[in-house]
């Protein structure tokens, strides 16, 4: 069987696919047309990509295979795919973690205005007076939108910073109400939950307005484009935290550069609308202009740990689909 690996991969993927007997290909800058070439002329049954996009122009046969290297599969045309009879799989809660310790440094970072502090203390600065003025977290309440890995790993965290949650989330059945213990158990949550307090809400919107921090963490499909929209934002408090670790099309942009302008709503985002499409290059998007817009650099997943498990879980996703014909974690089966 052959893989290629069209994206950074973790070594220890790349040795563990070697181990089952595949003949591994790992050519990390391959896009567009010289992908699809690539496939064609190696014969390639398997492709794993991470932010590599895979359009239907791409999936040249004999692909059998598409593994994305992570949880969400809005890089790759999953209908072009199930039309041409190629599995996609992803690799769900591997980096729950990594992203979840990020987005609370990120919280952490607009609370205390550590960028800020930086940026003025190498300019010879010293000012503490000024960044002496700090909320804190004990006690507020954290929102958050979706309630999959990376939102049970917000809870945890939550529980020890003294923070209340209240969240919302198709899964559950809309009405207002303290989180189960059976809910909170299926969850993985029930240690977190004894400690704090959480709330089901019945809205997005009805998350806001309760929420000091606004954490989006939502899978993008029609149906959760934009769905933090000028409605939503407008329920948060002036002063109130935005985070969105998930995408950018979850949130209006446009609505949430006015509230930031507006509102005094202070914002940090891993995401963009206008990311580049490379790992290096130009960046543009105006949103980070804003005063009181934090951001990083689509690296929510980038710690070595959540590389290794999500690694791991290609070699076994391909392992079975090597020994079975059938992939585990396939989103179009």
């Amino acid at each position: 069987m052959k893989v290629l690996i069209a994206d950074k991969f973790d070594k220890s993927g790349i040795d563990g696919l070697k181990a089952l007997g595949c003949d591994v290909l790992f050519e990390p800058e391959l896009t567009g047309q010289a992908l699809a070439d690539a496939i064609a002329a190696n014969g390639v049954d398997v492709l794993v990509v991470r932010s590599t996009k895979v359009g239907e122009d791409v999936m040249a046969s004999p692909l059998k295979l598409i593994v994305r290297a992570g949880a969400g599969v809005n890089t790759i045309d999953v209908n072009a795919a199930t039309a041409r009879g190629v599995i996609v799989a992803n690799c769900p809660g591997k980096n729950s973690i990594a992203v979840a310790e990020l987005a609370f440094g990120l919280i952490l970072a607009l609370d205390r205005r550590i960028p800020d502090n930086v940026a003025d203390l190498r300019r010879g600065t010293w000012n503490k007076k000024e960044y002496s003025k700090a909320r804190g977290l004990y006690g507020r309440t954290l929102g958050l939108l979706g309630v999959g890995g990376i939102s049970c790993e917000m809870i945890k965290r939550a529980a020890g910073f003294g923070l209340k949650v209240v969240l919302w989330s198709r899964r559950f059945d809309g009405r207002d109400r303290a989180l189960s213990e059976v809910e909170a158990g299926e969850l993985g949550i029930e240690k977190a939950c004894r400690a704090i307090s959480v709330q089901l809400a019945p809205s997005p919107a009805e998350v806001a307005a309760r929420a000091d921090i606004l954490s989006v963490h939502l899978a993008l499909c029609p149906e959760t484009r934009d769905l933090v929209s000028a409605d939503v934002l407008a329920r948060l408090r002036p002063g109130s935290f935005v985070i969105n670790t998930a995408r950018a099309e979850c949130v209006d942009q446009a609505a949430l550069r006015g509230a930031v302008r507006d509102r005094q709503i202070r914002v940090a985002l891993d995401v963009f609308a206008r990311e580049p499409a490379s790992a290096t290059g130009e960046f543009s998007d105006p949103i980070v202009q804003e005063p009181g817009v934090y951001g990083t650099h689509h690296i929510g997943a980038s710690t070595d740990q959540a590389q290794e498990a999500i690694a791991a879980e290609t070699v076994r996703i391909v392992r079975t689909f090597k020994d079975t014909g059938k992939a585990p974690n396939a989103v179009n089966v």
